[in-house]
């Protein structure tokens, strides 16, 4: 069996003090795989990077469209937001169009990511709620298949008709039996696939052309709603806004907990899917930093904030650098 191989490495005071290993995989039009490190056959839980695949019977079902949703709203659907005051403002209003509201949601709160909302809470003294969950633009999302199917309200049942509908998305796109499921932050059933099986899945969203199939559509319009709005997928600061803003609406990109990223470039007709060992997403960004660049698509400026990182401390001292590891390095030259 593959191993996992160093992929990304800290250094401080000229000497090695960490070293992350990981696995990549880039299928092309055929869902073949076209190049890989580590092991393409390692079993994950894609996280958060799947939601697009997550989002594909909202569209598929007609549901979005009965709604009235907007690429932007479809980008949210797919987001691991901020909890600004822009997606907490969005998922509210979306709710509210279709006659719910936050206590229709299943994802649970957590103190908003964004420092201007969390500090307005404290301000006045109000409590997070299920608008600042990462996840409630997807959660939204489900509701409104949900509503549009007439299923039961909970919707992260993994016997619930949208769960099952995402299991065959899940299953078709990736090519594979998933061998199970785990229960996500938000309380969504997150279901398990390979490297090669998520990158192949990414692959299909590349070569989704706008008039196909039902899903072929769906997963056209999800990933330009993603590429075109990038401060819904994520938020200021965050990589997953930073480089498709970097990518000119060209890429749609996707972190996951647990150091997974994924990647679509449709002009090229790949997918990629990058998993880290350790779950640290220092190193998972600076791998879809490099690939993105040696695919052509992200500038190397872009790149190497990520992938090529000075470390400065609270002095603004230089403290070491963050880089790729020389083996994986020489194999992007």
């Amino acid at each position: 069996m593959a191993q996992a191989v160093p992929m990304v490495e800290l250094w401080r005071g000229g000497l090695l003090e960490s070293t992350h290993l990981g696995h990549a995989v880039i299928c092309d039009r055929a869902g073949e795989i076209r190049a890989a490190w580590g092991d393409p056959a390692r079993v994950i839980f894609p996280r958060s990077s799947c939601k697009m695949l997550q989002a594909l019977p909202l569209v598929e079902s007609g549901a979005a469209d009965a709604a009235g949703l907007t690429p932007a709203q479809l980008a949210l659907s797919c987001a691991s937001h901020q909890g600004a005051a822009l997606h907490v403002g969005a998922v509210r209003d979306w709710l509210s169009g279709l006659g719910l509201g936050e206590s229709d949601l299943r994802c649970g709160s957590h103190e908003p990511y964004d420092r201007a909302e969390r500090d307005r809470l404290i301000k006045t003294d109000d409590s997070p709620c299920q608008y600042h969950n990462n996840c409630s633009g997807k959660h939204a999302g489900m509701l409104t298949y949900t509503r549009h199917v007439k299923a039961g309200p909970d919707y992260v049942d993994p016997a619930h008709p949208l769960q099952r509908a995402i299991l065959e998305a899940f299953e078709d796109l990736t090519g594979e039996t998933s061998p199970g499921f785990g229960i996500d932050g938000c309380s969504a059933p997150n279901f398990a696939c390979s490297i090669t099986g998520l990158a192949r899945a990414m692959a299909f969203f590349a070569n989704a052309p706008e008039t196909g199939s039902t899903r072929q559509r769906a997963a056209y319009r999800l990933t330009r709603a993603m590429a075109q709005h990038p401060e819904m997928v994520a938020g200021e600061g965050r990589a997953c806004t930073i480089l498709m803003r970097e990518m000119g609406g060209r890429v749609a990109i996707k972190t996951g907990a647990e150091a997974v990223f994924i990647a679509i470039i449709p002009e090229q007709g790949i997918g990629i899917a990058v998993k880290i060992e350790d779950g640290n997403s220092r190193a998972s960004e600076a791998v879809i930093a490099a690939l993105l660049q040696q695919c052509g698509v992200l500038p190397a400026p872009a790149a190497q904030r990520y992938s090529a990182a000075i470390q400065r401390n609270c002095r603004g001292l230089e403290t070491g650098m963050l880089q790729l590891a020389p083996g994986f390095a020489a194999t992007l030259a």
